[in-house]
């Protein structure tokens, strides 16, 4: 049968096979050359300010809780990773595993009962606002550009007075049976 097909219609279809070979071959090396440059969270905590000199060095601070499992945490390492290498130079990038039972005074401390859980802190390292769950990046990057500037954060709501706890728990149980009591939100 192949000697029916005439040599210059066999070199052609050997020629577009060899060019779809060598296109397969560029998409597979370029997919997995971008699959090795996304970051992954172990290589963004290795290489994040340690949360000891971020308490101390006078630069505004983004905390993020997180785990290595987690799925939301592990979505929005390219944004982190992106954001890192915009505001770097500017503000503290600190990770914390909740994994790590050094972290729990810190995890009750900002209430984590969610990761990503981020925690944003002025140059003096007072707590401003804190943000529970998978955030954008343009909510992120408007955030850190108000905490640099040191205006309100854009994205989170004003911190409320807090009050203080009776030990009467019956004065309590109106608060304690209130629906409205539960929940994650933005909270500034």
């Amino acid at each position: 049968m192949a000697a029916n097909v005439p040599a210059s219609a066999s070199a052609l279809r050997n020629l577009v096979i060899a060019l779809a070979a060598i296109a397969l071959t560029v998409a597979v090396f370029f997919g997995l050359r971008a699959q090795a440059a996304t970051p992954s969270l172990a290589s963004l905590a290795q290489t994040a300010t340690p949360y000891e000199l971020a308490q101390t060095n006078g630069k505004p601070t983004l905390l993020e809780f997180y785990a290595d499992w987690c799925t939301a945490c592990q979505a929005m390492a390219p944004a982190m990773a992106d954001l890192r290498h915009t505001y770097g130079d500017q503000v503290n990038f600190v990770m914390l595993n909740i994994d790590n039972d050094k972290w729990l005074p810190e995890m009750l401390e900002y209430r984590v009962d969610g990761i990503p859980h981020f925690v944003y802190f002025d140059p003096s390292h007072t707590p401003v606002a804190t943000a529970i769950g998978e955030q954008p990046r343009p909510i992120l990057a408007d955030n850190l550009d108000a905490l640099i500037a040191a205006a309100p954060l854009p994205h989170a709501q004003a911190l409320g007075r807090t009050s203080d706890i009776t030990t009467d728990p019956l004065s309590r149980r109106a608060i304690i049976d209130d629906p409205r009591a539960h929940g994650s939100q933005v909270v500034q």
